[in-house]
């Protein structure tokens, strides 16, 4: 009699990645915990450990303990290398070294690859693995020469090693900097605010990494295609006009505080208003004191915060293109259209409902996790719960010290919210959610109701 085998259920892609992303933080904060990772040779407790890797295996940035002066050389190292298994995608890197060896995925490997990095087919999956991997380096390694220039004269060779670590935290928008080992504790770039290398360098490595490799393709493609698709058009467009508009909206609304711009001349207030508008973009550095901004100015940085990025990048947020295509909805149900239209072109219902879906989990995440810090810490304001809480969910990084003077529950809440950030809301709720095996498409009666 033949034996029947049972087929087993495959783990859903999204799943896979969530589960890949809870493996590097795991490890990663088992290492952390170990004394050779901290400067003082001590165990490193479970929260802060778990804490610090789930913020670089996230590429979020908010810390609980200075990195430059807390962790020794391996823990730095170990934390560098999650910010770029977790830039990069941890199932990005499995699927290169898979084609570096010859190795054939499964259609069920590349599936995961595929979502991982938003690619919308299999046939991109090997091409767009590669130009991940060849993009990264390159930025990586430029940015790093290119800083020694400016470090290596001030710090020896030392600056070698802050050159190579910050130019990988940039590119993966990670935010994490080693500058408080020479420099004061928690100071990220704020020595440089007048260094023209580092005011340069470090906004363009973000900028490179924040676009995404999708796009990447497209612009290097385009001598021989002359055209780039929608996605890297909205991608593009919409970065220039986030950034000019960060740039003067913080430069107006910080021009008198003297305890951030405030007293500086012109051209750097210009240059630090636009640092400070492209690290909104998921990056996490900052060259001036965060809590001393005005309210205002934190307020409009949470919603650039919440935006975000594009996706397929090494940051965060609901991403440049959900954005839009919620605006362009909008748009198109006052002019009277049954259809979002973008530059001449419909996009499909499935992409507006999924943006809105997008947008209404990120915002109930992070609500929830504004609410918790607020109510858990007498000491802040409304504002910085709410700034701290999107910068955990944007991957983003940027801190008005909200992060290092929380609790338990607190640090445990914001890691949590930094991983559904990077992994993004529906990937995390599908990848938790109950399969209904069996279930056959059903027709329903169409039901009608007043809205507004």
């Amino acid at each position: 009699m033949p034996v029947i085998k049972q087929k087993t259920k495959s783990p859903k892609p999204a799943a896979m990645i969530v589960l890949s992303f809870v493996i590097v933080i795991a490890i990663g904060s088992i290492l952390l915990m170990l004394p050779m990772s901290s400067a003082n040779g001590k165990f490193t407790d479970p929260v802060s450990a778990v804490f610090t890797a789930t913020s670089a295996t996230c590429v979020t940035g908010l810390v609980v303990v200075d990195t430059g002066t807390y962790w020794s050389i391996f823990g730095q190292i170990i934390i560098l290398l999650m910010i770029q298994i977790g830039g990069l995608g941890f199932v990005t890197l499995v699927s290169f070294f898979n084609f570096l060896i010859r190795k054939k995925l499964e259609l069920r490997s590349i599936q995961v690859a595929s979502e991982s990095m938003n690619t919308s087919g299999f046939s991109d999956v090997k091409l767009l693995v590669k130009y991940v991997i060849k993009i990264s380096a390159i930025c990586e390694f430029t940015g790093a020469l290119i800083l020694m220039t400016s470090l290596v004269p001030k710090y020896g060779l030392y600056g070698v090693y802050i050159s190579v670590f910050t130019a990988i935290s940039a590119f993966c928008n990670a935010g994490f900097d080693i500058v408080g080992s020479v420099e004061e504790p928690f100071c990220s770039l704020s020595p440089f605010a007048s260094d023209p290398v580092v005011m340069i360098v470090v906004p363009l490595l973000i900028i490179a990494g924040g676009l995404g490799f999708f796009v990447w393709m497209d612009i290097i493609g385009y001598r021989k295609k002359k055209r780039l698709s929608l996605q890297s058009k909205i991608v593009l467009i919409f970065t220039i006009i986030l950034i000019a508009s960060g740039t003067m909206l913080t430069l107006i609304s910080e021009w008198n505080n003297g305890r951030t711009i405030g007293e500086s001349g012109f051209g750097k207030k210009l240059a630090e208003s636009f640092f400070y508008s492209v690290s909104l973009r998921t990056a996490g550095f900052n060259t001036f004191d965060l809590q001393s901004m005005n309210s205002i100015t934190k307020l409009f940085s949470i919603l650039f915060m919440f935006i975000g990025v594009a996706p397929g990048s090494t940051g965060g947020g609901i991403k440049v293109t959900t954005f839009a295509i919620i605006i362009m909805t909008i748009l198109s149900v006052i002019q009277n259209k049954s259809d979002t239209i973008i530059m001449g072109r419909k996009i499909d219902k499935e992409s507006v409902y999924k943006s809105l879906t997008i947008i209404v989990l990120a915002a109930m995440v992070a609500g929830f996790t504004a609410c918790v810090l607020f109510y858990s810490n007498n000491s802040i304001q409304g504002i910085d719960a709410a700034y701290e809480a999107v910068s955990a969910f944007s991957t983003s990084g940027l801190s008005t010290g909200v992060s290092a003077a929380s609790g338990v529950i607190s640090r445990i809440l914001l890691c949590l919210t930094m991983f559904i950030g990077r992994v993004g809301p529906v990937s995390f709720a599908i990848s938790i959610s109950v399969n209904r095996a069996g279930v056959k498409n059903e027709v329903y009666p169409e039901g009608k109701m007043m809205v507004g």
